[in-house]
Formats: structure tokens, sequence, C-alpha cells
């Protein structure tokens, strides 16, 4: 009996031990990013100046004297992901709706396996397809100016990206609503479309607003697919039509021959993305934190 509550104690131990060490690990190495990042953003921004580093117009690294604003890059960043997430979470829910109460066992199968195989399929290969399928219908759109390379085509491309992150975990979040709560609505009467929006949909909150947090995450990271439909003209959109450049964008097709004041401009660019994402982050745990007090 001792040796194996020995045995048992040990093995605790030593998991606690890994657990410890694997926690520690991310967030030393997220520790490291935070520095890497706004050890050169802070004096680069700080030289630049605040105002015409967030809010400045042109980026012309190339003039006397150079010039860094990203606010065309900030724009067309949350024009593209918002685009998206208008475009992809209604799409992506009404999904995992289905999946979730609707789908037989036959069809869910295929679903499912299709969903996850969207989540794996390279960036690249949206990128290519956007760009020999999609771009071609949207350059015979009769608008001054369209050559098909452009913030919808963004839109299109980062919409469909995201819709695996928001169908998988929001069908995971409905199908964790305990079932009591719909036999419950049903047997009071209520339809069947009925209780999944008014009751199961609103105790999932949680877990849609989770899948809509990463989505956004998703969107406003990419790159490589957004920068083969996007156009990539530093200015800010005026229009669906128009060419854009989001941070992203501007940071990989530069970062290759910048030095100096540029490379560190990049750099803090990057520490302005990482801003975003954490606010994003913040806000959306705040709505979830005070929607979950109202209802204690």
């Amino acid at each position: 009996m001792n040796s194996k509550a020995n045995g048992a104690s040990f093995g605790e131990k030593f998991a606690r031990i890994i657990f410890i060490m694997s926690t520690a690990t991310s967030i030393v190495a997220l520790g490291f990013i935070i520095y890497f990042l706004f050890s050169t953003a802070i004096p680069t921004i700080a030289d630049i100046g605040f105002t015409n580093f967030i809010f400045g117009k042109e980026w012309r690294p190339s003039w006397n004297p150079p010039q860094y604003g990203i606010l065309p890059f900030i724009v067309g960043s949350i024009y593209a992901t918002s685009g998206a997430i208008l475009i992809g979470v209604p799409i992506g829910l009404l999904v995992a709706v289905y999946m979730a109460y609707y789908a037989p066992k036959k069809i869910y199968g295929f679903l499912k396996a299709g969903v996850n195989l969207l989540a794996g399929i390279p960036s690249v290969v949206y990128g290519l397809f956007t760009l020999t399928v999609i771009v071609p219908l949207i350059r015979k759109i009769p608008v001054r100016g369209n050559n098909g390379l452009s913030l919808f085509a963004a839109i299109i491309v980062l919409a469909v990206m995201i819709l695996p992150t928001i169908i998988s975990l929001s069908e995971s979040a409905l199908r964790a609503v305990p079932k009591v709560y719909y036999d419950g609505s049903i047997g009071l009467g209520a339809s069947k479309e009925r209780t999944i929006f008014t009751v199961m949909i609103p105790a999932a909150k949680s877990g849609i607003l989770s899948s809509i947090i990463l989505g956004i995450g998703r969107a406003i990271g990419e790159t490589m697919a957004v920068a083969m439909v996007a156009g990539n003209q530093p200015i800010i959109p005026k229009g669906l039509f128009q060419g854009v450049r989001t941070m992203t964008i501007n940071i990989v097709l530069e970062m290759k021959y910048a030095s100096q004041q540029h490379e560190n401009a990049l750099i803090a660019t990057g520490a302005v993305l990482f801003v975003f994402i954490l606010m994003i982050n913040v806000v959306f745990n705040l709505i979830k934190n005070r929607k979950g007090t109202k209802n204690d």
C-alpha cells in the first residue's frame, strides 16, 4: 500500500513539475517576444514621434527625411478584419447550428471532415484560389479603377479562412450546453428554431465569443493570402474595390531589404499590431465577464 501511495505521490509530483515547466516556458516565450518588440518599438516611436507614426498617412522610407506613417496600414487592417468578421461570423455560426442540431450523421461526418480540411489548408493555397478564381470575378464588376486586387478580395479570402475556427469552436460551445435546456424549452412549447436562437446560443455565448476572438486574431494576423490579392497600395482605401495594405503585409514586403530606422519602424509596426490584438482580447473578455455577471 505504501509503495503504491508513494508511487502515486511521485507521479503526481512529476506531473505537476511538467505542467509548471510547460506553463513557465509559455510565459518566458511571451516575455521574450514582448521584450524584443517593445525594446525596439518604444525608442523608435519616440524618435519618429507618436503622432507622426500612428496618424501619419505617408510611408516613404526613401524620402529625405523619411516618412513613417502607418495610419493607412492600421485602417487597412481594421477594414479587412471587420469585413471578414461581418461575413464569416454569421455564416460560421449558422453552419455550427446546423452541424449541432440538424445534420444527419452521414452528412455531419462529411461536414466535419470538410471543416477540418479547411483548417489545414495552407494560406498560400487560399491566396492562389482567390487570385485565380475570385479576383477575375471581382474584376468584372463595372467600377472605375477596379482591377480585382482590392480590399473586397482581401475580405473574401479572410472570411473563408476564419470559417473553420468559428464553426469548430461554436459547435463545441453549443454541444456543451446541457441538454436539459433544450428539452425544457421544447417542453414549454417553444419551436426548435426558437429554442436554438433564444436559449441554446445565449447559453453558449462564452464559447462563441471565444471563437470570434480567435477568428479576429487569425484575420488581423494573416499575411500571405492577403498579400496576394489585396493590391498592396499604401493608401487609406476609399472603397471596397481599391487596393489596400495591412500592417502584416507591410512588414513582410519590406523587412527583407530594410535597415536601421526603416527596420526599427517595421518592428514598431509589429508592436502596434500586438497591442491591437491585446486590446481586442481585453475588450471581448470584459464583455464576456460583464454578461456573465448580469446573468448571475
